[in-house]
């Protein structure tokens, strides 16, 4: 009897020290970051974890002709009050569900929204980030990049990576 209470005793601090409980989860209102974020709502649920959402502002694209600075500003605002709004919604999600949450929306004026996220991991710290991804392939993911594969490769813990739904369209 005393085997199996030991063993209890290994198998319990395991579920607690070993198993994720920092779960970072990119949002960016997207189908696909929205199946990311049920998964690891699901997930929380399951290992008794909580979340920390981000979403990250990239920088205003070059167009031609250029913009003002006053239009580039309201360009930003735009898109910091769309952000806002993107966490809002997926911390109402989130909370509706009994899932401990809270949220970041940060700038990446001059990087990558991947580049953000894994500097995010990093200082949380999360155990794991669950990340949706399109799954490109081909000539579509070296024009477009891949912050999802930028995750994967430079992440400093693990990865749950949740494809879209398979489309018509292939690259």
């Amino acid at each position: 009897m005393q085997y199996a209470s030991g063993t209890y005793f290994c198998v319990s601090v395991f579920w607690q020290k070993c198993m994720y409980q920092r779960i970072l989860v990119p949002v960016d209102g997207s189908a696909t970051a929205s199946r990311g974020l049920a998964e690891a709502i699901a997930l929380a649920k399951a290992l008794k974890a909580g979340l920390r959402l981000v979403h990250v502002v990239t920088g205003v694209p070059t167009l031609y002709p250029p913009l003002s600075a006053s239009a580039v500003q309201t360009l930003l605002d735009q898109l910091r009050s769309s952000g806002e709004s993107i966490l809002h919604d997926a911390m109402t999600t989130a909370r509706d569900a009994g899932v401990a949450v809270d949220s970041r929306l940060i700038e990446a004026l001059g990087a990558e929204a991947g580049e953000r996220i894994i500097e995010q991991a990093s200082a949380w710290p999360a155990d794991l980030i669950v990340c949706g991804t399109h799954g490109r392939r081909g000539v579509r993911r070296i024009l477009m990049g891949s912050d999802a594969e930028y995750i994967l490769r430079h992440s400093p813990g693990p990865v749950l990576m949740i494809r879209a739904p398979e489309t018509s369209e292939r690259g």
